[in-house]
């Protein structure tokens, strides 16, 4: 018995549309990161990209639970002394809440040429209109 490994030219990719409302911040990140890995296929290859096309909306209107909107922060460093800032996840939400689902689906990916390549494929919008009619996303319930 041979152990199958996926090519790229046979890989058949499609797109999914997920509603973030309501949706609890890292399991939507976990199953989004599944998805976008290709896990869920019988044809995965971890060395290959064989995941699929992710679209999220409402992502303004993802849920954190227990006191995190305050008590979880997000750090960076400029890389000059003192540099090191650091946002809650409450401020995230408010300035920029697409950053906040990238950042924790990206965390959950390979940290590496194929992980960034993944990442790439992930499509969020806050608002539940997006640009991608013309690819006839499916809708995926969580």
């Amino acid at each position: 018995m041979k152990t199958y490994s996926a090519r790229e030219e046979n890989i058949r990719r499609q797109w999914y549309l997920i509603d973030a409302k309501s949706q609890v911040l890292g399991r939507l990140a976990s199953e989004v990161a599944r998805r976008l890995r290709g896990k869920h296929k019988p044809t995965y290859t971890p060395h290959v990209d064989t995941g699929d096309f992710i679209i999220v909306v409402n992502a303004e209107k993802v849920a954190l639970t227990g006191k995190k909107l305050t008590d979880k922060f997000y750090y960076h460093h400029s890389g000059y002394p003192g540099g090191i800032k650091k946002t809650s996840a409450g401020k995230m939400l408010q300035d920029n809440p697409t950053n906040l689902l990238r950042k924790a689906v990206k965390g959950m990916l390979p940290k590496n040429s194929l992980g960034r390549k993944m990442l790439r494929k992930l499509k969020i919008y806050t608002g539940s209109d997006h640009r991608h009619q013309a690819q006839c996303p499916q809708t995926l319930e969580l």
